[in-house]
């Protein structure tokens, strides 16, 4: 079964970018990282972003997530354009709305790994579900490493730990920024296994940046940019055709 047919939400839109552009500097130190890049986000899909270094990966993501701000054009996560909101408001969006995945686990020592999964709860003063909060432990296989502090826990099982903390909440996105970048191979697909399950067992969204053809043939689509703009699309990749598609894209860098 596939995603889309298992989660009547697919052909809603999680996010999206029309026209982003984003330039850091003037003048001479002035850098486009993005170019007037238009992309969707649909609810209950797997989305990989590749491309080679500096092709604005990272900056899209984070542009989409709120973290960063556009220079111009629209970044919306479901209908909100981020760029209308206050700084409180975009704070209590991302709490609410968005679950975040990065390379660095950024656990927080002291706390059990059941208190690091429940702590942007905490903060913001509401209680977890405990229904789903059961399920998202149980689909990313940690129910018997709860009551460990990460420095008790392998790399895999603290990223696993990142991962539940990204779902607790239930949020209508989750952005991926090189998730699997500090993992071994094992680990890495494990991590890759568990974001994969959360899109087709409880209809989660996910945009993950990743440089690894094997980390984006996990993915429903992977989207691909060059030079800050969106230069193709593969849907139902493997680890082979998204290979030779990023060989296509070095050997036109080459010759231009």
């Amino acid at each position: 079964m596939t995603t889309t047919t298992a989660h009547p939400t697919a052909t809603a839109t999680a996010a999206r970018a029309v026209d982003l552009s984003k330039v850091y500097g003037d003048g001479e130190t002035r850098v486009v990282a993005l170019d007037a890049v238009s992309v969707e986000f649909r609810a209950g899909e797997f989305t990989a972003i590749m491309g080679p270094s500096g092709s604005g990966k990272s900056t899209l993501m984070h542009c989409m997530a709120g973290l960063d701000t556009v220079s111009s054009g629209s970044a919306r996560i479901g209908d909100t354009e981020l760029s209308a909101l206050k700084d409180k408001q975009l704070t209590k969006l991302r709490r609410d709305k968005i679950g975040f995945v990065f390379q660095a686990f950024n656990l927080l020592p002291t706390l059990t790994a059941a208190e690091n999964i429940t702590l942007p709860m905490d903060i913001a003063g509401r209680k977890a579900d405990k229904q789903w909060l059961d399920r998202v432990v149980d689909t990313v296989g940690l129910s018997e490493r709860l009551s460990h502090r990460p420095s008790q826990l392998s790399g895999g099982q603290q990223q696993r730990v990142a991962v539940a903390r990204a779902l607790a909440s239930r949020p209508e996105i989750i952005f991926a920024d090189e998730p699997t970048g500090n993992l071994d191979s094992r680990s890495g697909a494990e991590i890759l296994g568990f974001l994969r399950n959360s899109v087709k067992e409880l209809g989660q969204t996910v945009v993950m940046v990743t440089h690894d053809p094997v980390a984006a043939s996990y993915a429903d689509r992977v989207v691909f940019l060059a030079d800050g703009r969106i230069v193709d699309e593969l849907h139902g990749p493997t680890a082979d055709t998204v290979l030779e598609r990023m060989k296509r894209f070095d050997a036109k860098g080459r010759t231009s």
